[in-house]
């Protein structure tokens, strides 16, 4: 298969003009979403859908979120990460496949369904995970578009997956929120570094290879700025998967956190890793593709299909 996006092959970054498109089905009668919310996401990359849920779903999710935190030792212990030079919790990776709530989350038709329309096929969870940043302890995820771990390590060929962010704790502008780069979308920024073996050990906690240089950052952040999307438990941020994006560290003591989910499209199926030995494990990036069937309804019921 043609490489279209090479990365850690080569000895100098380079920036490499996107060679697909960003929405890929155009706004129409019975769409999830509006013409102008489309229009938002292929030209910066990312859309935040306020008010998805309701306050009964949003305590309901809450609820989920504080058992898995508080009791790790019921979950699968290569799924638990934690923050670099620390005990506490900074991500549980497949929380669909350990919570029936998240599973049912991931599937609910306002995900799912706007992501199958958005990237004009059937979708698949390629990851999930809860991510939290304490309170004074929260580390920062430095700058990195997904897409080119995701292709290097992975070996997902195109730039047709999302991530949705279902905020589950108020993001505010001093707790570490999601900062990204609009329309940086459209560039593919390579990296340096040949990819260790099993470099997922220690990217999951701070990523040192896939990590876009300074000056490519600076001339991305000087042609679309910086913006940092705000919101309160129920807020949905969905972003392009090659869009350039990182958090801060959160050093108050009001912790932040999301549940976070990838879909790719079944047509982008993974293969071999572009640029790694060998395949990240499953929990990280599915190798089994299942077409997820939207389903409709309160988080609460058992939901119908979509």
């Amino acid at each position: 298969m043609q490489d279209l996006y090479p990365t850690r092959t080569m000895g100098e970054p380079h920036l490499l003009a996107r060679a697909e498109p960003v929405a890929r089905r155009a706004w129409k009668p019975g769409a999830p979403l509006t013409a102008s919310q489309i229009d938002q996401f292929d030209r910066y990359g990312f859309l935040v859908m306020e008010n998805l849920f309701s306050e009964d779903e949003m305590k309901l999710l809450q609820a989920e979120t504080g058992h898995l935190l508080s009791d790790p030792t019921g979950l699968k212990d290569e799924t638990v990460v934690a923050e670099p030079g620390s005990r506490e919790v900074r991500s549980i990776f497949e929380i669909h496949g350990q919570s029936r709530l998240m599973a049912r989350l991931a599937a609910d038709e306002r995900l799912a369904g706007v992501a199958s329309y958005l990237l004009d096929d059937q979708v698949y969870l390629h990851q999930s995970r809860l991510n939290y940043k304490p309170g004074f302890q929260g580390k920062e995820f430095y700058w990195h578009s997904d897409f080119e771990t995701w292709h290097a390590e992975d070996g997902m060929p195109r730039m047709r997956a999302l991530s949705m962010s279902v905020l589950l704790a108020e993001n505010t502008p001093d707790n570490g929120p999601l900062m990204l780069i609009p329309g940086s979308q459209r560039v593919f920024v390579s990296c340096i570094g040949e990819t260790p073996d099993d470099h997922y050990k220690q990217s999951l906690r701070k990523q040192q290879f896939g990590v876009p240089d300074e000056q490519s950052l600076a001339e991305l952040a000087h042609k679309h700025g910086i913006y940092a999307p705000l919101g309160k438990p129920g807020t949905v941020l969905l972003f392009d998967c090659n869009t350039m994006h990182g958090s801060n560290g959160n050093i108050t003591p009001f912790p932040r956190s999301n549940a976070f989910f990838v879909f790719n499209a079944v047509s982008n199926r993974l293969v071999a890793p572009f640029a790694a030995s060998k395949p990240r494990p499953d929990f990280i990036a599915a190798r089994e593709v299942e077409p997820i069937k939207p389903v409709r309804g309160n988080l609460r019921g058992e939901g119908v299909p979509a």
